[in-house]
């Protein structure tokens, strides 16, 4: 299955916040939707290619007037291995491939984890994520490597995590939903915007 403003100055303020092992500051992203606002901090260090490829959709505005479309809520899933999670897609859809997809960056190898406010990768199979990505609103182990979520059970690729909003992306998760998990209405996704330059390493 896939899982698919505040002021200047605090824009500023952060972006100084967190930092990757290295000691360089995480790039962030700002999401701005119909149901609040949200912040993502993102692991360069540990996770460069979903972090590279999560930032070139957002720098060509490709999550612009798109949404949070797909809502799983772990009490009311009857997957055997229940998640709480929040997708979202570009406008072109959760299958949306104007870029090549990117291989897959598993837990078990960059040590980040599904914990709650974690951003992650959307995918099928192994190597076939590219723009769709959830956000994970309650520690969700499954989705981690050998985790059962995913018959094959490699995970998803976790590429960091919201220093803001949790409690938008709950509201979300929680808002009215048909049978088969689709948001109804969705929640607009705004826009998304990196704050400050994006990264030399993500540069083309």
């Amino acid at each position: 299955m896939r899982i698919r403003t505040a002021t200047v100055m605090g824009a500023l303020a952060l972006a100084a916040c967190a930092t990757t092992a290295t000691g360089a500051e995480q790039p962030r992203v700002v999401l701005e939707t119909d149901a609040g606002r949200m912040v993502l901090a993102l692991d360069l260090d540990r996770a460069p290619l979903s972090t590279c490829n999560f930032l070139a959709y957002v720098t060509d505005g490709d999550y612009d007037g798109g949404s949070f479309f797909r809502t799983v809520v772990r009490q009311t899933n009857a997957n055997p291995y229940p998640i709480d999670v929040i997708q979202a897609a570009t406008p072109r859809g959760s299958d949306d491939d104007s870029r090549p997809p990117i291989p897959l960056e598993r837990t078990r190898d960059i040590g980040l984890r599904h914990v709650a406010g974690a951003v992650s990768m959307a995918r099928d199979g192994p190597d076939t994520a590219t723009s769709s990505f959830f956000i994970v609103t309650q520690d969700t182990p499954v989705l981690d490597f050998g985790g059962g979520r995913n018959p094959d059970g490699q995970g998803f690729a976790a590429f960091g995590h919201l220093v803001e909003g949790l409690d938008v992306a709950r509201r979300i998760q929680m808002s009215p939903a048909n049978g088969q998990e689709q948001l109804t209405p969705p929640v607009v996704l705004r826009s998304a915007r990196i704050v400050g330059e994006v990264p030399a390493q993500c540069r083309p």
